[in-house]
């Protein structure tokens, strides 16, 4: 379970500053399977692209603003000047193992070796993680004339051996979270009041440097996952060292 309330991942995340080749700057778009996610802005300006299958939107992003969305809406973060944020991530421990999938050109997500080199970052990170960024804007560009349908197919066909790994950590994370406000309303009702005597105060980690994200440079809160198998598409880091 991760130490934060519900089970939820955080993350401050400085929106990248790369110009793509529509011009615009910012980070590269994918979709989550099965984790929502809300984006509380804390600095600069921009906006967050996406795509589902009501079709494409922009959505402005400006200091005190929150956007959330669901799974299946491919997100784009644009950045007009020092966009800065804070992600939430429903599940956390799920983001983490690979639940993201990056909007690549088709033939990519059509061979999963392909998919894994364009998504794992070696060598120079920062140039690593701009060429996938890069390559994702292009499916992402191209998505948008259309093709959705076949794009979710794709996904599933990359991450359904993940499956399994998946249910495991929503067991011990975020459902175990919500079956423990079960027990302890069951108490209260009972007039047992003997969860309230640990009471406790944690902080949570977060690295010294800053790492490469998807979208930006991530700075996420530890999260502890109760295995050790992670997508070997994404690195072990929260909202994308790939995650």
């Amino acid at each position: 379970m991760t130490p934060l309330p519900g089970g939820v991942g955080l993350s401050g995340l400085t929106v990248y500053d790369w110009e793509a080749a529509d011009g615009l700057r910012g980070g590269t778009p994918h979709m989550h399977l099965v984790c929502s996610e809300a984006y509380v802005v804390t600095g600069g300006e921009g906006s967050v692209q996406t795509l589902t299958a009501t079709g494409f939107a922009s959505t402005p992003l400006r200091p005190g603003d929150v956007v959330r969305f669901t799974p299946g809406t491919i997100h784009r973060l644009v950045n007009a000047g020092g966009l800065r944020l804070v992600v939430l991530m429903q599940n956390g421990g799920l983001p983490e193992a690979g639940d993201a999938v990056l909007t690549f050109p088709a033939p990519v997500l059509a061979d999963p070796e392909a998919y894994r080199a364009a998504a794992t970052l070696t060598g120079d990170h920062a140039a690593a993680a701009r060429r996938r960024r890069d390559l994702a804007i292009e499916g992402f560009l191209a998505l948008r004339e259309g093709g959705l349908r076949e794009f979710h197919t794709a996904a599933h066909r990359l991450k359904r051996d993940l499956l399994d790994d998946w249910r495991t950590r929503w067991r011990a994370g975020s459902l175990a979270a919500a079956a423990e406000t079960g027990r302890q309303l069951e108490r209260l009702r009972a007039g047992d009041l003997s969860h309230l005597d640990h009471g406790e105060v944690a902080r949570l980690k977060r690295p010294e440097e800053p790492v490469f994200g998807m979208c930006g440079l991530l700075r996420p809160c530890s999260v502890p996952v109760p295995v050790d198998v992670s997508d070997p598409t994404h690195p072990p880091h929260p909202k994308e060292l790939s995650r």
